[in-house]
């Protein structure tokens, strides 16, 4: 309730029991640092097999991937970040908390090198579908 007063549009992104990111509602949470893909480790959410398959992705496009502890501070200081679930696959983060993450444009280089690899891997352009729902309403 608290994410949905300052955006009808936004998502919340849970934090473990440490303080630390873990994951959305039926999604994790991916930050871009300085080329690198970083999630939260696995014991600490529920390592969905669209988390997995980005991560393989990842691996076979040449991207480090680290799993850590990520904080707030983490996602405010991103590149880039995104959300992965089975309904969506990969969705770009466009802000945290109201603050533009890097320079605020959507999808960054590489959310939209995964976006395309995952596309490819299932045989389908789900970005397009997404963004012609969008334009529907």
């Amino acid at each position: 309730m608290e994410v949905r007063e300052q955006s009808d549009n936004a998502w919340a992104i849970l934090l473990d029991t440490r303080g630390f990111l873990c994951e959305g509602i039926g999604s994790n949470v991916f930050l871009v640092s300085e080329g690198e893909l970083r999630t939260p480790r696995s014991q600490y959410v529920l390592a969905g097999v669209s988390r997995q398959t980005v991560i393989e992705l990842a691996e076979e496009l040449g991207i480090t991937v680290i799993e850590d502890d990520l904080s707030h501070y983490d996602a405010l200081n991103a590149d880039e970040a995104f959300i992965t679930s089975t309904s969506f696959c990969i969705c770009p983060v466009r802000r945290c908390n109201g603050k533009s993450i890097g320079a605020g444009s959507v999808p960054g280089l590489v959310t939209q090198s995964l976006q395309q690899a995952f596309a490819e891997k299932v045989g389908f352009d789900f970005t397009d579908q997404y963004l012609r729902h969008l334009y529907l309403k």
